[in-house]
């Protein structure tokens, strides 16, 4: 039987492939899609189903989709005129539109969520006129006391993908990336303790839907993908594409031990 991470994922497979209108680029191939395989099991590990979950930056709605079939109680939030209606209609999800004029200010009270998730979404804030310091004492705001943080697809300042990419005219580049001191100063500087931190992705993953149908979904193809690029992953770990780190709000229990304490 498939885990549920597994069955989520062939559902934005499918959703991807029968549907391009709905942007979920990522997902038109299995070997790209599985590269958020590490975020749903982070998820699941650090924060129990049921949990309140901000979807910060939804984007096209795929994690808001892992999340509400995983049993969390998700709200998205952009600044985009993204809809997703057709991937996630269900009446107790709500996407809430943020003003572009004020990026960093988050339209939530205070203690709002147990957890709080970045897919991509962090190292983009200067670009729309914000502060990564900024957003972070936002989230740690709507954040509950040991509210955690889960920031994924963080682009790690010494990736060799990022560096060729930059050799190309019109290829996909991050314009600000990141070492591991400053995930940890940024974390310092939000009141946030640093749980769990790692880089990923020695190989790029996201060019796989430009490959033949017969490729793009072929398991053993992306199993192969899969075993290299978690063997290189340890090899040129400083060079990896990414890191991913996890944080709590320093004044309280965290999301699973308060859950746990009220069974």
């Amino acid at each position: 039987m498939p885990s549920l991470e597994d069955s989520i994922l062939a559902e934005l497979l499918t959703a991807a492939e029968g549907h391009p209108e709905y942007h979920i680029l990522p997902f038109r191939a299995l070997a790209s899609g599985r590269q958020y395989g590490r975020l749903y099991h982070l998820m699941r590990r650090h924060v129990p189903p049921g949990a309140s979950v901000l979807d910060w930056g939804a984007g096209s709605g795929h994690f808001s989709y892992f999340l509400l079939r995983a049993g969390y109680r998700a709200t998205g939030y952009t600044l985009l005129d993204y809809r997703f209606d057709h991937l996630v209609s269900r009446a107790e999800y709500s996407l809430v539109r943020g003003d572009p004029a004020d990026p960093s200010r988050l339209p939530f009270p205070d203690r709002a969520f147990d957890a709080v998730v970045s897919v991509g979404v962090l190292e983009h804030v200067r670009e729309t006129g914000g502060t990564e310091a900024a957003s972070l004492e936002e989230i740690a705001r709507i954040l509950r006391p040991g509210g955690l943080f889960l920031c994924y697809h963080f682009p790690n300042r010494a990736s060799w993908v990022d560096r060729a990419a930059r050799l190309f005219p019109g290829a996909h580049r991050h314009e600000y990336r990141y070492s591991r001191r400053d995930i940890e100063r940024l974390n310092q500087g939000a009141g946030f303790t640093l749980l769990e931190t790692g880089r990923y992705g020695a190989l790029p993953r996201n060019g796989w839907h430009r490959l033949p149908r017969a490729l793009r979904h072929s398991r053993p193809a992306a199993d192969l993908w899969d075993a290299l690029d978690a063997a290189l992953s340890v090899l040129l770990a400083p060079i990896c594409q990414n890191h991913f780190f996890v944080s709590r709000r320093d004044d309280g229990p965290d999301p699973m031990r308060r859950f746990e304490a009220a069974l």
